[in-house]
């Protein structure tokens, strides 16, 4: 079922993003938001859990990208499937994230 191969592929793209967000604020030593905190995903988890969580993500993406299926980013099917899971999900970090860091406000001007 090949088709499965491109939902682990999209899904690694979501893993892939997700880490970003979370490792770049840990090792910034930022608090960050995190689904560990109270509440979950609201609160701020600290820089060193923040690392974890990322490094997490990406152990995820790497085991969905590199252990399912025989994934090659030169195929263009392999890479839209990578590319909507990396779209998807940094859109939907953009609206979780900018309501807590101003950047779903159309009105803010920078």
């Amino acid at each position: 079922m090949e088709w499965l191969n491109y939902i682990a592929w999209f899904f690694g793209g979501a893993f892939l993003t997700n880490a970003i967000p979370h490792f770049t604020n840990g090792v910034s030593d930022r608090a960050f938001q995190s689904i560990f905190s109270r509440p979950p995903g609201v609160g701020l988890s600290s820089s060193s859990l923040n690392i974890v969580w990322g490094f997490m993500n990406l152990v995820v993406a790497w085991l969905l990208l590199a252990r399912v299926g025989t994934f090659d980013v030169r195929v263009p099917l392999h890479a839209l499937a990578l590319g909507f899971g990396v779209l998807l999900m940094g859109l939907a970090l953009a609206r979780t994230f900018g309501r807590f860091h101003g950047g779903n406000d159309p009105q803010r001007s920078e």
